[in-house]
C-alpha cells in the first residue's frame, strides 16, 4: 500500500512543481497507483474449515483439500501449484507459500492423502511428493541454520 501512496504522492508533487496538475491528470495518477497497489499486492493463504483460502483485493479463492480431484504443478519462470476439487474450486498458489508456512503445507497434504483414501484424486500425487521434499529440506535448513549447525 505504501508504493502506491508514494508513487501518487510524487507524481502529483512533480506535476504540481511543473505546474502541469490538473484533476484529470490527478486521476490519472490515482488508477495508476490503484493498478500499482492491486499488482503488487500478493494474496493472504490461509487454512480454515478442511480447506485452504486464498485472498486478494479483488479476488478469494477456496478448495477443499479433502476433496481434490487434480494437483498440476505449471513450469515456468515462477512455478505455480493449481489446486482443483470436486466443487470446481480451483486455485492457484505460489509453492513458496508452503515453504514459508509448514502449517499450510500439513494442510495441504493431509487432505490430498484423504482425497487418496476416497479415491477421488485422480492425478498429482508424485508432484505433490516432490513438493513435499523440498519442504522438508528447507525445514530442516531452517532448523540447522537457527541452531547455528549448518
Amino acid at each position: 500500500m505504501l508504493c502506491g501512496v508514494l508513487l501518487f504522492g510524487t507524481l502529483v508533487l512533480l506535476d504540481w512543481g511543473l505546474v502541469r496538475l490538473t484533476v484529470m491528470r490527478a486521476g490519472w495518477w490515482a488508477a495508476l497507483a490503484v493498478l500499482l497497489l492491486i499488482i503488487l499486492t500478493p494474496p493472504r493463504v490461509s487454512a480454515a474449515n478442511g480447506g485452504l483460502d486464498s485472498r486478494g483485493i479483488l479476488t478469494y479463492h477456496q478448495v477443499r483439500t479433502d476433496r481434490l480431484v487434480t494437483i498440476r504443478v505449471s513450469e515456468g519462470v515462477t512455478p505455480r501449484l493449481i489446486l482443483t476439487d470436486t466443487s470446481g474450486g480451483r486455485l492457484v498458489l505460489d509453492p513458496r507459500v508452503l515453504v514459508a508456512n509448514p502449517l499450510l503445507w500439513h494442510q495441504l497434504d493431509q487432505g490430498a492423502r484423504r482425497s487418496i483414501e476416497q479415491g477421488i484424486l485422480r492425478c498429482g500425487m508424485p508432484a505433490l511428493e516432490r513438493l513435499g521434499r523440498r519442504i522438508d529440506d528447507e525445514v530442516c535448513r531452517g532448523i540447522l541454520r537457527n541452531s547455528s549447525m549448518e
